[in-house]
């Protein structure tokens, strides 16, 4: 099929590409599942982040099930050379959060003997400074996850981090977001549910999105102790008390973040209790030292240890077994999960402690996950990814930032949403005209290599050329077979390789995974 100028889409093309609009918008969840003789490449398209030739031959050659296995339980992560380089070459790997902060700490220190027009000056290049930092954790974010080996895990990552969402506009949270996701999230992101509540109770990140640094014995301030009730374990819906969240919020003080010199204490025993980790502090002058009843616990007063029983407590109720397993299930099977799945899942939680990869082994078994296949719809992030996994493979892009514009317009930023609550996973929320048309307009551009994902800032303006060859063997021998009647008839009034490319990266199957 010959390259024609990209603009000149025809006019069959079009009327094609309005009808997959239109299926795309309207496909409900609830819908009858497509035909699909080759569930490899179903499943791999919702537990990685979207399948391409390279996923499907590594699932053919260990067979699903040991694949699956080893997604859950990953090695160290392979990167193309090209990729890790670009990550390597970044701040946010080269400088520690600590001394990021210290750099940042000095220049407002710095700030405070200019006068107004240095001062001016100044605040604008620590704002660059800052957005700089949160690029490259977002950047690097999308880097992993179209090139990592360890698919599962990057999107699990992803998962939770929307699930312990703290939003980077706050204050200096842009230096912290990109430390927050590589040592408070990634790691834990398939272990224990308890290790991971622990990894974000003691980060900077959280303690400052959710104020606990202000929280103190003689000013208590609750913010944190509720999100992590509401939001991070137990659910609203659980049956705890306001009292309950005055409580965890007393065991909660004197947790926050330090920059200064490690403190001194005149009594010796005020300096035993202190603790500095990093940016992490627990304070014993801000600690409210008394007993507390928590969800009809008495949690003894003594420091730091509070809130390690506090988090096993949480952390082990069946109200949390249940908000988390429902939440896994709505992510990878269904807007509305059914009651049994997520009540085996729970028990899955509960009897091995948390295990966050022996939960989702439960959900990718069951028959449940296996009828959704292909009926989950994507949000922005996930189909942004997905298409330039699908159009360039293991052809690694050299700027993420038109990817991070994409989702800037649909929506859905990294690390951009302001309330804790994380963006909602629904299809209701994803699926708007305005969305629809959007992704169209993504999809023509990466269609006809014109998305400026190859060009850097020391190349010239005119990008060299980076075609994606979408009608190739993976197409013929897979996904060709998974396409409605629509979305063929729709292919076959292409003019040209980029419409066709356009009408593949816009159908109805690229929507879904």
């Amino acid at each position: 099929m010959p390259i024609v100028p990209f603009s000149r889409i025809s006019l069959a093309a079009t009327i094609g590409m309005l009808g997959l609009l239109a299926a795309c918008a309207t496909t409900r969840a609830g819908a009858a599942p497509r035909s699909d003789p080759l569930p490899t490449l179903s499943v791999l398209n919702r537990i990685t982040w979207g399948a391409n030739s390279e996923t499907l031959r590594q699932a053919n050659a260990l067979g699903l099930d040991r694949y699956l296995e080893r997604q859950l339980h990953p090695g160290p992560a392979n990167l193309p050379a090209q990729v890790q380089a670009q990550i390597d070459a970044m701040t946010i790997s080269q400088r520690s959060l600590e001394d990021l902060e210290r750099d940042f700490e000095q220049r407002r220190r710095d700030a405070q003997g200019m006068n107004d027009a240095q001062k001016q000056a100044a605040k604008q290049a620590y704002q660059q400074d800052l957005n700089r930092l949160a690029r490259e954790a977002a950047s690097r974010s999308l880097l992993r996850a179209l090139y990592s080996s360890n698919q599962l895990q990057e999107q699990m990552t992803w998962f939770w981090m929307n699930h312990f969402n703290v939003h980077q506009g706050k204050h200096d949270l842009r230096a912290m977001i990109g430390d927050y996701e590589e040592r408070a999230i990634r790691p834990y992101a398939l272990g224990k549910f308890r290790e991971l509540l622990a990894a974000t109770a003691h980060h900077p990140a959280m303690l400052r999105y959710l104020d606990n640094e202000h929280n103190a014995a003689d000013r208590i301030n609750e913010n944190y102790a509720r999100e992590l009730m509401e939001l991070h374990t137990l659910g609203v819906d659980a049956g705890y008390s306001q009292r309950d969240v005055q409580e965890l919020a007393r065991v909660l003080t004197g947790v926050g973040i330090h920059r200064g010199e490690q403190m001194r204490f005149a009594r010796p025993a005020l300096q035993q209790q202190y603790v500095r980790q990093g940016l992490f502090e627990f304070n014993p002058r801000r600690h409210d030292y008394g007993d507390k009843q928590l969800l009809d616990r008495t949690i003894r007063g003594r420091g730091l240890a509070e809130l390690d029983e506090a988090l096993d407590l949480l952390s082990r109720q069946p109200a949390t077994a249940h908000f988390i397993s429902r939440k896994l299930a709505l992510y990878f099977v269904s807007d509305d999960p059914p009651a049994a799945l997520v009540e085996r899942m729970a028990q899955s939680f509960l009897r091995s402690d948390g295990d966050i990869a022996v939960t989702l082994r439960t959900l990718f078994d069951s028959p449940e996950f296996a009828q959704s296949l292909g009926r989950k719809f994507k949000d922005p992030v996930h189909y942004v990814v997905s298409a330039v996994r699908l159009a360039y493979e293991d052809k690694p892009i050299l700027n993420a930032a038109p990817m991070l514009n994409w989702l800037n317009r649909m929506g859905e930023p990294l690390y951009g949403r302001q309330t804790p609550d994380g963006y909602p996973l629904t299809q209701s929320a994803w699926n708007s005209a305005g969305q629809m048309t959007t992704r169209f307009e993504i999809a023509k551009a990466i269609g006809a290599g014109s998305a400026g994902l190859f060009r850097t800032d020391d190349m010239l303006p005119q990008e060299r050329p980076a075609f994606p060859q979408l009608a190739n063997a993976l197409y013929y021998q897979s996904l060709q077979a998974g396409l409605n009647p629509a979305t063929r008839a729709a292919l076959e009034q292409a003019a040209s390789s980029q419409e066709w490319n356009m009408l593949l990266l816009a159908s109805p199957e690229m929507m879904h995974r």
